[in-house]
């Protein structure tokens, strides 16, 4: 699929093929970031929720995005993944997963934001933007300063802003040159989903 990172981000945090589709219904990626912390999940569970996702996206037209594994990606035929900084790098990924899937990388600073440039990512997470308690050790907080920045840096490579953000923020990271916004807190809890993340869709 080719790429189109745009409005809203989507992460899929739990094994729950309900809420995946309510996900893919207001957003045309979708990310699969299990609690806890996908490598403390057994393989055999991502792999399952993987083709589950796989599925899914297929039927809504929307891209899958794995958290991590490379190897899971090219498994169940994702259109990306996703790395940290801590994951292996990117020209390491792409020599695995070849030239077909997108490769994102989360980034912090603008130094990270460089270094994913230059070693070819196809798009980046930005941020924390603002405070999140998402992670239970966050980066830095960021900040539009920070965001705007990055997009300077990044030199055209799309970048969904993360951390913190609701959609009293949206305006603003679009404004600062994000192409996406990821806001799991904002989304993943809400009430009303589909109003949430319809919100983050300026």
């Amino acid at each position: 699929m080719k790429l189109a990172i745009r409005g809203f981000y989507a992460v899929l945090d739990r094994d729950d093929e309900a809420f995946a589709r309510s996900l893919v219904s207001v957003s045309r990626v979708l990310q699969i970031r299990l609690k806890p912390h996908d490598s403390q999940i057994d393989t055999a569970t991502l792999v399952r929720v993987a083709r589950m996702a796989r599925r899914i996206a297929s039927e809504a037209n929307a891209a899958l995005v794995i958290n991590d594994r490379v190897d899971i990606a090219l498994l169940v035929g994702a259109d990306g993944v996703h790395l940290g900084q801590s994951d292996m790098p990117i020209a390491d990924a792409r020599r695995i997963a070849g030239e077909t899937p997108w490769i994102g990388l989360s980034t912090h600073n603008l130094d990270q934001v460089r270094a994913a440039r230059d070693a070819g990512a196809d798009y980046l997470g930005f941020g924390p933007v603002f405070s999140t308690t998402t992670k239970a050790n966050p980066d830095p907080v960021q900040g539009i300063e920070g965001l705007r920045a990055a997009v300077i840096a990044a030199e055209g490579i799309p970048i969904v802003a993360i951390g913190g953000i609701t959609p009293s923020h949206a305006r603003e990271i679009y404004d600062a040159g994000a192409s996406a916004i990821c806001a799991i807190g904002a989304v993943n809890t809400a009430i009303d989903l589909a109003t949430a993340a319809r919100a983050l869709h300026v």
